[in-house]
C-alpha cells in the first residue's frame, strides 16, 4: 500500500515540474488544475483591462464594472447602477473539438444573455495566464480566423 502512495505522490511531484516554468515564480498559472484556477478566479473581484474583439479594442464597454466569479458558476457584473447575472466555469476541453492550437485544455467559459456587449464574452476562452492578479484568456475564431484578447485584473 506504502507503495501505491509512493507512486502517486511521484506521479503528482513529476506533473508540477512538467507544468512549471521560469514564470511560476511570479504565482502564474499555466495549465493549472481546474481547481486552482476556480480558486484563483472566485478570491476577489475583478475589472477588465483588455477586451479586444478581431483587433479592435472594446474595452470601455466594460469600463467601471467589477465581476464576480461566484459560487454556483454565477457570474456578476456591476457597476454600481446596472447589474448583469451570466455563468461561468472552468472546464476540461480535451474531449471536445475545439482547436486551441496546442494550448491548455482548460477552458475558461463565460456566459451573458444580456446586453449585446456583454455577450460579446460569451465564449469558451483559452488560458494564457493566471495568478493571483491577471487572468489572461484568448480566443481563436472557428468561422473567420479572428483572434479576441481578454484580460481580467484584480480589483
Amino acid at each position: 500500500m506504502k507503495k501505491v502512495h509512493f507512486l502517486t505522490a511521484g506521479l503528482i511531484f513529476l506533473g508540477m515540474l512538467v507544468s512549471c516554468n521560469s514564470d511560476d515564480s511570479n504565482g502564474t498559472v499555466n495549465n493549472g488544475s481546474i481547481t486552482e484556477i476556480t480558486d484563483n478566479a472566485k478570491n476577489g473581484t475583478w475589472i477588465v483591462t483588455l477586451y479586444e474583439d478581431d483587433g479592435n479594442n472594446e474595452t470601455n464597454h466594460f469600463t467601471g464594472y467589477m465581476f464576480t466569479f461566484g459560487n454556483n458558476n454565477v457570474l456578476t457584473a456591476t457597476n454600481g447602477a446596472n447589474t448583469y447575472t451570466g455563468s461561468w466555469s472552468i472546464t476540461n476541453s480535451s474531449s471536445s473539438d475545439d482547436d486551441d492550437n496546442g494550448s491548455s485544455d482548460i477552458d475558461f467559459n463565460i456566459g451573458f444573455a444580456t446586453p449585446a456587449t456583454f455577450e460579446d464574452l460569451t465564449d469558451d476562452w483559452d488560458i494564457v495566464e493566471i495568478n493571483d492578479n491577471i487572468m489572461k484568456l484568448v480566443d481563436v475564431s472557428g468561422g473567420n480566423g479572428g483572434t479576441d484578447y481578454l484580460t481580467f485584473e484584480k480589483n
